[in-house]
């Protein structure tokens, strides 16, 4: 499988511009599609009590202040319109590897950029956390003009290390982990968009618990090889994340098959798993256009 640390992809920051112009529709297509309820009040949020006045309804008495006071309160509630956006971003070194002009991860930034621009244009907060074989850097939601770019800035880094050949990214994912953090630190119901190539275990329980606190994306980074290989003999494989490496016969029709099969069974294996945790599969491919698949997918839960 081909490693990009060596290729020129293009520029996250050169790139800002035009991915700010493309993330325009793609908020137009969130706040008319199934998470138009984020723009237009998820429902009421409790903000305090008071003591009750006559009038007031008694069936928002709140009965363990009124207990405790000696005297009559009731609960007060306010509607909450913000949208919270929350990005968890797979910067492991699987997701350095492909096939397609694009690596994995600079599909990966790409999305998650165009993603935080379309919170800008509701002027939304917006938090991140990004990880490899440990917490990179996170960030809580927050409002601004600069926390896009800065964000925009850590990935840049993130993408030039990894073109220079950057070998001191710790093996290994700790996508559970930043999946157990995310929900400590999501404090109200948020849009929560997980970017990775999914290929690590042990994070279903965390993905679990974060979909039914949290409207959860989970945008899985795909790549052609990982159900079609080439016929080109018997090559040289290398696991790079634990850089165990094996000659495999890709000129092995049998081969081939069980490989396209073996990708095709992961893959629907996730979506299943995706869907019984009330997560919304997407999958984005270094073939596709981040912000196509964006928005055809925003726009097509509001048909759904």
């Amino acid at each position: 499988m081909m490693n990009h640390s060596q290729l020129n992809a293009d520029s996250l920051l050169r790139k800002s511009q035009s991915l700010h112009l493309a993330s325009k529709t793609i908020a137009d297509s969130m706040k008319s599609g199934v998470f138009k309820s984020f723009f237009r009040g998820r429902g009421i949020e409790f903000s305090g009590v008071r003591e009750y006045l006559r009038g007031d309804d008694v069936r928002s008495i709140d009965w363990n202040v009124t207990a405790r006071m000696g005297k009559a309160f009731v609960k007060q509630f306010e509607e909450d319109r913000e949208l919270v956006l929350f990005l968890v971003i797979d910067a492991s070194l699987s997701m350095q590897t492909g096939t397609s002009k694009n690596s994995r991860l600079y599909t990966a930034f790409e999305t998650a950029a165009l993603a935080a621009f379309a919170s800008s244009y509701t002027n939304s907060p917006v938090g991140y956390v990004v990880f490899d074989g440990d917490i990179s850097f996170s960030c809580e939601p927050k409002t601004g003009k600069d926390q896009v770019p800065l964000l925009l800035s850590k990935l840049e880094n993130i993408l030039q290390e990894s073109q220079k050949g950057n070998i001191s990214t710790p093996k290994g994912s700790v996508l559970d982990k930043a999946l157990k953090g995310t929900t400590k630190m999501l404090r109200k119901r948020s849009l929560v968009l997980i970017v990775s190539d999914f290929r690590v275990a042990g994070y279903e329980k965390s993905l679990a618990i974060l979909g039914m606190r949290h409207d959860v994306v989970a945008l899985r980074i795909t790549d052609p090889s990982d159900t079609e290989l080439p016929d080109l003999g018997g090559i040289l494989f290398e696991d790079s994340e634990t850089g165990l490496t094996q000659h495999l016969p890709t000129n092995s029709v049998a081969f081939r098959r069980a490989w396209r099969e073996n990708g095709r069974n992961s893959f629907e294996r996730w979506q299943t798993e995706c869907t019984r945790r009330g997560v919304y599969p997407l999958e984005i491919s270094t073939e596709h256009d981040p912000a196509q698949r964006l928005q055809f997918f925003f726009s097509a839960r509001e048909r759904k």
